[in-house]
Formats: structure tokens, sequence, C-alpha cells
């Protein structure tokens, strides 16, 4: 009987993590990769900015994966960002490089991919945030996740996020 209240209570251990990840905790780990995001968005150089923001969104998972006991695997995450960014998501995946690669038209691509870059990564940055905790605390893990079934709960979150990183640049 001892081993199944010990098997209980760490279940209460784990979901009282979880619910410490909603709320204002969550919302500020979330706010400072978008910042972080868009800082890095600001980087003229085309593919770099489009590279740190994917470091920043891995940051993010790591930390989160944490949070949630959640095994953190960097190769898995990568492949899984690819898909919900890329794959699941074609035209807000085409954002974020669309607007890097701007940068390499001389002047006004240039003006135009810094402006676009901060936001779109910033609300890519969100989105993921919100999918993965959302994710981890109905009990998903990385091996679990399936960018098909979330892809309108992502879209919606990026709409979201472009409104949120657009209030935290002013």
């Amino acid at each position: 009987m001892q081993d199944k209240e010990t098997v209980s209570q760490g279940a209460d251990t784990s979901e009282s993590k979880a619910k410490e990840m909603s709320g204002e905790e969550l919302d500020k780990l979330i706010r400072r990769h978008v910042y972080a995001s868009m800082a890095i968005g600001l980087v003229p150089i085309p593919l770099v900015d489009f590279a740190g923001v994917t470091v920043v969104q891995m940051n993010l998972l790591r930390v989160l994966a944490k949070r949630y006991n959640v095994p953190f695997s960097k190769d898995i995450v990568k492949t899984i960002l690819s898909s919900l960014i890329g794959g699941a998501v074609p035209a807000a995946a085409s954002a974020p490089l669309a607007a890097s690669l701007s940068k390499l038209i001389p002047g006004i691509g240039t003006t135009a991919g810094v402006i676009a870059m901060p936001l779109i990564g910033g609300a890519t940055t969100y989105a993921v945030g919100k999918v993965f905790a959302q994710h981890f605390a109905s009990g998903g893990t990385f091996l679990t996740f399936d960018p098909q079934k979330v892809k309108a709960y992502y879209n919606e979150m990026f709409k979201e996020g472009k409104q949120v990183a657009a209030d935290m640049g002013k």
C-alpha cells in the first residue's frame, strides 16, 4: 500500500508542476523567448536570423520539457519544429523564411525584412510555446506529438502571437 501512495504522490507532483506552468509563469517564459526571437529577427543577415529564431524556439521547448518532466532530444525537436512550422502549416512557415530572404534585396528588401522578421519570429515563437505548453500539460511528449492535430490551434496562436509581438515591439 505504501508503494501505491508513493506512486500517487509522484503523479501529484507532476500535476502540480504542470499547474505551475499555467498562467503567469508560462506567459513570462514564452514572452522572454518571444523577445529573444524578435531581437534576433533584427539581424540584417538573411538566414542567420531564421536560424537564430529556431535556436530560441528549441531553447523554449527545452525549458518547457524540463518543467513538465518530458525527455528532450535535440534531434527529435528539430524534426518536430520543421514539421510544425514547415510541413503542417505552409503559409505560416513561408513567412519567416520569406522575411529573412527579403533581406537579400538591397535597400527596400533589407528594410522590409528587418521590419517583418521580428514580428514573424516573435509570432512563431509564441505559437510554438502555446502549442507545446498545451500538449505537455495534457500529458503529451515529443514522441506523441502530431503536428496535424494541432494545425488549427497553431494557426490561431500564430495570429494571436502577431498581435502580442506587435504590442511588445511598441
